[in-house]
């Protein structure tokens, strides 16, 4: 990867909100909190929201376990789409929203090689398992397992692969799934494990190649969404859009399983 390529992935990372996690000035509407893997996917969503309604709403990309200690810390929030359910359930229980939501997706999670690493991708994660025998692999990317669920996702994997122990001291912890994904992507790691959603975007999909790990390494990746009890009509519209065919198509574009639908 050239620098000129480097920097511009890098930009266009930044502009996920990765620094910081807050939603972008120039924007209007009710704030969302959203996980960084719905970057691309909810971005567009937005944007067609927008173009049918009239109505604009700001976003914040981070991780779902950082969004619910800001939301039980009384954060603007007025919609949370999780990549776990759990973390709804839990707002839920003690009273942050109107209800118990609904569930949107299911994610998937994928071995990333950048363009120059020596490991090969494959499904049952063999080659790397062998280039930790080798030393192929110095650094390897996943989210912070323990408030990102992509990253606990990509722990559960490797461990059932018996590849977590042989891992440690070479892990590169991204804040949230989008970082790591910049971590694998930029090529200062020679892999990565993070979100099926941000690999098929263009910028990644083109920097490197990547494989679906089975669904039968790791728990379920349900997201669900709800609303918070500081919702009000926007907030609530997009909510409703989301579940509606358009958005539906949007996030099945982005490898989501929808609602209803097979994980195979």
């Amino acid at each position: 990867m050239t620098p000129a390529r480097r920097a511009c992935l890098f930009a266009l990372l930044l502009s996920a909100g990765l620094a910081a996690g807050h939603p972008a000035a120039a924007q209007t509407g009710p704030a969302v909190a959203a996980a960084s893997d719905l970057k691309f996917a909810l971005d567009d969503v937005a944007a067609a929201f927008r173009a049918q309604t009239g109505q604009a709403v700001r976003i914040s990309y981070g991780s779902s376990g950082n969004f619910t200690r800001q939301i039980q810390q009384d954060a603007p929030f007025e919609l949370f789409l999780s990549a776990d359910e759990a973390f709804v359930f839990q707002l839920a229980q003690q009273g942050h929203t109107i209800d118990r939501g609904a569930l949107y997706a299911t994610g998937r999670i994928v071995l990333f090689a950048p363009t120059k690493s020596p490991l090969r991708v494959d499904p049952q994660l063999a080659d790397l398992r062998a280039a930790l025998s080798d030393g192929r692999i110095t650094r390897f990317a996943i989210a912070n397992p323990e408030h990102a669920p992509y990253g606990r996702a990509a722990r559960e994997a490797l461990q059932s692969a018996g590849l977590w122990d042989s891992l440690q001291g070479r892990l590169v912890l991204g804040e949230n799934v989008s970082q790591a994904a910049q971590f694998a992507v930029s090529g200062s790691t020679q892999g990565g494990i993070f979100a099926y959603s941000l690999a098929m975007a263009p910028a990644f999909a083109s920097a490197g190649r990547h494989v679906l790990v089975p669904e039968d390494l790791h728990q379920p990746l349900r997201q669900r969404m709800v609303l918070t009890r500081k919702a009000g009509p926007v907030a609530r519209d997009f909510y409703q859009y989301l579940q509606q065919p358009p958005a539906r198509a949007i996030f099945k574009r982005f490898g989501f399983v929808l609602p209803g639908e097979p994980l195979n």
